[in-house]
């Protein structure tokens, strides 16, 4: 079975014998998967009146302990979502009521970002739809060639410097 990298390298192969091109083999279907899954997941996020950006706020938020409370930095480094993203994701989830910055108890000058019930239950509702899709995505592979995909990718983000906060 062949897919589209797989024409592509052949084309590479007959312009450039020269070259060697396997790491268009791994970098290209890594690309390609990012699209397709980004599109996918889109679609259930939006499903739930969300994008990608809020629904890593929320999750983050609620996979925080009890009362699922964080400061803005900490909410940055423990998501997914860029520092520049954080201040206007957190402008429109505070606007929507599902979440609430409060002045810190013990620093005047920093805030705390809280999960409001209406924002637990809002991501206790989609993520299930959320992983039920990466169940669905990641389907065509057994259990153990994901976690030896897995692993692969972790090696490769850890060699790229993607470290543990």
């Amino acid at each position: 079975m062949a897919d589209q990298v797989d024409y592509i390298l052949r084309q590479w192969h007959a312009q450039r014998p020269d070259l060697d091109v396997s790491p268009m083999a791994v970098i290209g279907r890594l690309s390609r998967l990012s699209r397709l899954i980004e599109a996918e997941l889109g679609r259930t996020f939006a499903r739930h009146g969300l994008d990608r950006a809020s629904f890593d706020v929320l999750a983050t938020l609620r996979r925080s302990e009890p009362p699922h409370r964080l400061t803005p930095a900490a909410l940055m480094r423990a998501s997914m979502v860029t520092s520049g993203a954080v201040t206007q994701r957190l402008d429109r989830l505070e606007s929507r009521g599902l979440v609430r910055r409060t002045p810190s108890d013990s620093d005047g000058r920093g805030v705390h970002v809280t999960l409001t019930a209406e924002g637990l239950a809002l991501i206790d509702r989609a993520l299930p739809d959320h992983l039920a899709t990466e169940q669905r995505m990641l389907s065509a592979l057994t259990g153990q060639r994901r976690d030896e995909l897995a692993a692969t990718l972790r090696d490769l983000l850890e060699s790229l410097g993607d470290n543990t906060p």
